[in-house]
């Protein structure tokens, strides 16, 4: 298992292949369908960013509320095909890594490899689990989108797997 430290790195991204697992360890950004079609928007319409997507990592995750004596709720990934849609323009926006569940598109496989980027997938139906794993939490940007806001997440080796590497290489396809 590989440990990698955020932000990631040319060479670190380079040094993944479809099929490694991963620790995680850094400052992501979550984000689901309603935060991506805000960014999509402020993109489209040449906008001014809530935040900066240059070198992010992006969890495709709506955090439930935190239990009593605890930073995060319930953090498991979501489909990422539904951001299939928004992922090219975010990644052309400097995203460089990207969390999720199941397969991507073909143009969003084209993406990734043109913005030189990594797709990893989370464990599905281990949100309790992964939560664990996260060690701050805070919303970032659309706080009137509830789960669906922006929240910044400082992670420690939250455990993955690369599904699409730089090269284009799919773990659904490939191996």
């Amino acid at each position: 298992m590989k440990k990698i430290n955020i932000p990631l790195t040319k060479e670190a991204i380079a040094g993944l292949k479809a099929g490694d697992e991963v620790l995680l360890s850094g400052i992501i950004l979550t984000a689901r369908d309603q935060a991506h079609l805000r960014l999509n928007e402020c993109i489209r319409n040449g906008e001014k960013m809530p935040i900066d997507l240059n070198g992010q990592v992006i969890y495709y995750c709506g955090p439930t509320p935190p239990r009593c004596g605890y930073v995060i709720g319930s953090c498991g990934p979501t489909t990422s095909s539904r951001m299939d849609r928004y992922t090219p323009d975010l990644l052309e926006s400097g995203v460089k890594g990207l969390i999720g569940k199941g397969r991507r598109s073909s143009d969003v496989i084209e993406s990734i490899k043109h913005a030189k980027a990594v797709y990893f997938i989370a464990p599905a139906g281990a949100g309790a689990y992964l939560s664990r794993r996260v060690r701050s939490c805070r919303v970032l940007a659309f706080e009137d989108l509830g789960p669906e806001a922006i929240f910044e997440i400082e992670i420690e080796d939250f455990p993955l797997i690369v599904a699409i590497d730089q090269e284009g290489r799919d773990i659904y396809k490939d191996l």
